[in-house]
């Protein structure tokens, strides 16, 4: 019989995915949620052998009706929520002065409102379970820059959105942190160091050599790394932590 449940968005690739996987070893069930339709039913399969029971609602956050259509289809079929990760969330980089009121429209729909709808929506259940949620930002919130101006903006939101939420869970016994992955290697990031080794016609290990330095590391995290840590701010032994920003610094955690 399920008795903990977690929904875990942008499921199919990535830190979502990899959130997925890790939770389904403490929740009994795991409800995916992306736009992906292929990659998330083989996650979904994947959190099935791990014996956990999967749902996957292959859904665009960025809809003003996904939010409703989650949490029902989650409360239907297991009548709980114990857990809430937003993790999706894919905003443009592109330059201040280049990007339209429409893609600034979009990545707001998707990463900001997206999670801010799906969580007040979820919050009556959470708030029966005493359960955790997670935002999902992104070290550009504290070092914006031009050529990625919305990537920043959105981040920055994200933890302030996540602070207010938290501060209403104190009362309503839901635990909200943000966490701020840091340098991980994920297919965006990827794209994005191949966009930089073109413009400066070097190769991607060059890129990537180059972004390690200035980043103060010696080596890019891992989607699976983040997962574990978002497994431990979600787990008991995290639950006098709230309002907190979980930030990846120079191979660091650093709370905010």
């Amino acid at each position: 019989m399920t008795t903990s449940v977690a929904i875990v968005t942008g499921a199919s690739s990535g830190i979502g995915r990899a959130a997925a996987l890790r939770l389904a070893r403490d929740f009994s069930a795991i409800v995916l949620v992306a736009r992906s339709g292929e990659r998330l039913r083989e996650a979904a399969q994947e959190i099935e052998r791990r014996g956990s029971t999967p749902l996957a609602l292959e859904l665009d956050l960025a809809a003003p009706d996904a939010a409703d259509e989650i949490v029902k289809a989650t409360l239907d079929r297991f009548g709980r929520i114990d857990a809430l990760v937003n993790v999706a969330g894919s905003v443009p980089g592109l330059d201040l002065f280049e990007m339209t009121d429409t893609q600034w429209d979009a990545g707001l729909a998707l990463k900001f409102h997206g999670a801010r709808r799906l969580t007040i929506r979820a919050w009556d259940a959470l708030k029966a379970s005493q359960g955790a949620v997670i935002f999902t930002s992104g070290n550009a919130a504290v070092l914006p820059r031009a050529g990625a101006a919305a990537v920043g903006t959105i981040n920055a939101a994200i933890e302030a959105l996540a602070k207010a939420f938290a501060e209403r869970g104190i009362d309503d016994g839901v635990q909200v942190n943000c966490v701020s992955p840091g340098a991980v290697m994920t297919g965006r990031r990827l794209a994005m160091l191949e966009k930089a080794a073109a413009t400066r016609q070097v190769d991607v290990d060059t890129a990537k050599a180059g972004f390690l330095r200035q980043a103060g590391i010696r080596r890019f995290g891992t989607p699976e790394e983040i997962a574990d840590l978002v497994a431990y701010a979600v787990s008991p032994p995290a639950r006098w932590m709230t309002g907190t920003v979980l930030r990846i610094d120079g191979g660091e955690i650093r709370t905010v």
